[in-house]
This record gives C-alpha cells, sequence and structure tokens, in this order.
C-alpha cells in the first residue's frame, strides 16, 4: 500500500459523515490533488537538495483529541516574557482558551480560530481561504485536506493592532506520531498595520510532523510584519508554507528563525501585485549533529517599481546539512524593479555543508537586481588576535558565531523578540562556564 492510498484512508475517516458543503469540497478537492502529485522528490528542482523520504515512508495520522496537561508555566517559556501580548496556544493542533490570553482588541478588528470563524465569519473564509496558497504543492495539499483548527485575522481599513499577536504552536508527549496541519489566514486591508508572530515549539519530545500553512493578504497601503520561530523537537518534522499577495504602497516583512527539528523546510513567497509595494525576507537558521534544514524564497515582481530585500545566515555545526534556494522572478511589466538578496552561511565543523542557489529571472530592461551568496568558516585573522588578546579557543568561537547570527538578528524591529532571540543564540554558542 502506498502512502498516498494510506493518507487517503485516513482523510476518509476523519471526513465520514461530514455535510458537502464549500469546506469538505475544498478538502475532497485537497487530497486529489495531493493523490495527483505525490509527495516530491530530489527529482524536482525545488526539492534536489531534500530529501523528504523520512515524511513520505511512514504514515503520520491525525492527532487525536485530548486534554491537555501543560499548564501556564509551561507557556511562559516560548511567550518572550511578553504577558501584554495577544496569545493564541495551540496544543497538538488544538486551540487551548486557557492557556490563551488578550488585550483590548479594536472593536473592528477579528481574531478567530476556525471553529469560531466558521460560525462568525463564514463568508470571508469561503472567499479567501485556499486561494492564495492553492493545492498545487504535495504538503499545501495536505494541509487543505487535514486542516482542523488554526487562526483567521483581518484587520479593517486604517485599523492599526498595536500589541503584537503571538500563534504559539505546542506539541507535547500525545503528538508522538501524529501530524499537525494548522493554518493561518491573515488579512490587513487598506491602510491596516500589525505585528504577527508565529511559534512552533515542543514539551515532551516524540516524532511529530508539523505541516504549516500560511495566507497573508497585504492591502494597499498596509504593512505586516510577520516573525516565524520554529523551535521543534530534536525528533520532528517540520514544513511551512507562507504565502502572501502585496497591493501597490505596502510592506511586507517576514522573518524566519529556526533551530529545531530533524528535517525542515521553510517557504516563503511574495508576489507584488501593487505598484511601490516593499518585501524584506530575513531569516537565521542554526543547525547542529544531523539536523536538515532548508529555506526556499520566491518573490515574483508583477507591478512596476517595487522593492525586494533578503538576508538570509545560517549556521551550521556537526553534520548538519543546510539549503538556501532563494528566486526572484520579474516580469515584463515590472519596470524599475529594485531587488537584493544576500545568503551566507558560516560552517563550524569539518563534517556541516550548506547548499545555495540564489536565482534571478529577469523579462524587464529598467530592473536593478543583484544577488549574492558565501560559505565559509571563522576567520582565522580574527581568531588569532583574539586568542593574542588572552581569549580561549572556545570563547573566542563562539563570540565570532554570535556576531555573525547578531547581524541578521539587528533586522528584526520587534524588540523584545530580538532580544529573546539574542538570549537564545547566546546560551547556544556562548559556554557557560565562560559567559
Amino acid at each position: 500500500m502506498t502512502a498516498h492510498s494510506n493518507y487517503r484512508e485516513l482523510f476518509e475517516a476523519a471526513t465520514h459523515g461530514v455535510a458537502k458543503d464549500w469546506l469538505p469540497s475544498l478538502k475532497i478537492a485537497a487530497i486529489e490533488q495531493f493523490e495527483a502529485i505525490g509527495f516530491p522528490t530530489t527529482r524536482d528542482e525545488d526539492w534536489h537538495f531534500t530529501s523528504v523520504t523520512p515524511i513520505a515512508e511512514r504514515i503520520f495520522r491525525p492527532v487525536r483529541s485530548s486534554g491537555t496537561s501543560l499548564t501556564s508555566d509551561d507557556v511562559a517559556r516560548f511567550t518572550y516574557g511578553q504577558e501584554a501580548w495577544h496569545l493564541l496556544v495551540f496544543v497538538n493542533g488544538r486551540y487551548e482558551p486557557s492557556l490563551s490570553s488578550f488585550a483590548e482588541l479594536d472593536a473592528e478588528a477579528q481574531v478567530m480560530t476556525f471553529s469560531e470563524a466558521l460560525k462568525e465569519a463564514p463568508e470571508l473564509l469561503a472567499e479567501r481561504l485556499g486561494t492564495l496558497a492553492p493545492s498545487t504543492q504535495a504538503f499545501t495539499a495536505l494541509n487543505t485536506a487535514f486542516m482542523a483548527d488554526g487562526v483567521v485575522i483581518r484587520v479593517p481599513k486604517d485599523v492599526v493592532i498595536e500589541t503584537p499577536i503571538h500563534i504559539l504552536h505546542l506539541t507535547d508527549a500525545h503528538a508522538n506520531g501524529a501530524s499537525l496541519h494548522p493554518r493561518t489566514l491573515m488579512i490587513a486591508e487598506r491602510g491596516a498595520r500589525m505585528v504577527l508572530v508565529e511559534t512552533f515549539a515542543t514539551v515532551g519530545g516524540g516524532a511529530y510532523f508539523t505541516n504549516h500553512v500560511a495566507e497573508v493578504v497585504v492591502g494597499a497601503q498596509a504593512r505586516v510584519d510577520h516573525y516565524k520561530v520554529q523551535r521543534e523537537g530534536g525528533e520532528a518534522f517540520h514544513v511551512g508554507t507562507t504565502q502572501a499577495t502585496q497591493e501597490r504602497d505596502s510592506i511586507y516583512h517576514a522573518f524566519s528563525f529556526a533551530t529545531g527539528a530533524q528535517l525542515s523546510r521553510t517557504n516563503v513567497y511574495s508576489r507584488l501585485l501593487g505598484e511601490n509595494a516593499e518585501v524584506r525576507l530575513n531569516g537565521l537558521y542554526a543547525l547542529e549533529e544531523a539536523q536538515h534544514g532548508d529555506h526556499q524564497t520566491y518573490v515574483e515582481h508583477i507591478a512596476p517599481a517595487c522593492s525586494s530585500r533578503e538576508v538570509y545566515k545560517g549556521i551550521l555545526d556537526g553534520t548538519s546539512h543546510g539549503v538556501f534556494n532563494g528566486k526572484v522572478f520579474v516580469h515584463p511589466e515590472a519596470q524599475q524593479t529594485d531587488g537584493k538578496q544576500t545568503n551566507k552561511a558560516l560552517l563550524l565543523s569539518e563534517g556541516a555543508r550548506v547548499d545555495t542557489k540564489p536565482q534571478l529571472e529577469i523579462f524587464a530592461d529598467d530592473v536593478k537586481c543583484t544577488h549574492g551568496a558565501t560559505v565559509g568558516r571563522l576567520d582565522e585573522m580574527a581568531q588569532f588576535y583574539m586568542k593574542s588578546r588572552g581569549i580561549g579557543a572556545d570563547r573566542t568561537r563562539a563570540l565570532l558565531t554570535y556576531a555573525f547570527a547578531a547581524e541578521v538578528l539587528e533586522l528584526i524591529e520587534l524588540e523584545p523578540l530580538k532580544a529573546a532571540l539574542e538570549g537564545l543564540l547566546f546560551e547556544r554558542f556562548i559556554p557557560p562556564e565562560t559567559a
């Protein structure tokens, strides 16, 4: 029996007896699409350096609904010390209201779980869900077929949500052997502003599979700052896809921070549909032992006079393997495009390796587009200088590594998050006895 047929059986069991309205129809179309395309292989150009065989060769079953033993103390470990933020906590893919908290929201703004949205804003879901992230990619199709819960955010015209919204996805021991398919739908209408933080972490370990999809609509003159922190367990698998569209004069800033999972893949795609839109896609990943981390970005310049900036950095130790594949596509109509892409990787061991593939496809003649990639080791001259000043080898290595990482973290404009992630890296790279 193939993995595809196994997933079909799981899908039939999960949807048995459900009425055939628009949502089940969307799910049925998605599972059929998944069966048609199957899991990607290394023969696919976008997956050439990443084999998903460890995911495809086993069946991760949808997690069973159960209560959680997690407490507010468990949650506090992952909230960056920000009790005032709007917080939605999901445990094993299910919303936990007892662990969540909200400050006062603008009366017109909507922040809902999927079940709430189906009751309060079904037209919004029916109109938007699945339109930005169509089920033409295997993992997106799988998410659409099996999504059970998620978050829907709508920020109306000219409304500014000052307090960040934090969606925290946690797993415990009950997630072992299970698959989680959370979904995020975020709509910022004309002139709206908001900050969204999504964190994925574990309390209790185990091998499980998180397959997340986020659809982000950034309206004209709107701004969305979107931060994703991936700290899954060492036995976990993580695939995350974010697809954004931007109208004229909008700003979308996405930052990815990844240190967890034995195999992870993060896709961030943006389509610039209106003039003078700006997108910034930045990220940092730190891998050790035998971890594999893959980051792919795709910026599609469709309208003229838009700009894109990308800075991704990776730190690799042990026998870890990092991948970065960044593509900028400029349509013929997208004159006066200004795009810049930078990818840097630091190898801390002989066994670590990285594959980087920056790409430009330009079909307009009035553009400014550049890309660059560097892979190297710690600077020997800097190490010699610090040694001559009496700094030990371990601390020298740690400080230089931290400095390499801190440069990209400076691009985070949410100060509490930046400080928290700097702290995580400090603990990881600076030996405790010398910190």
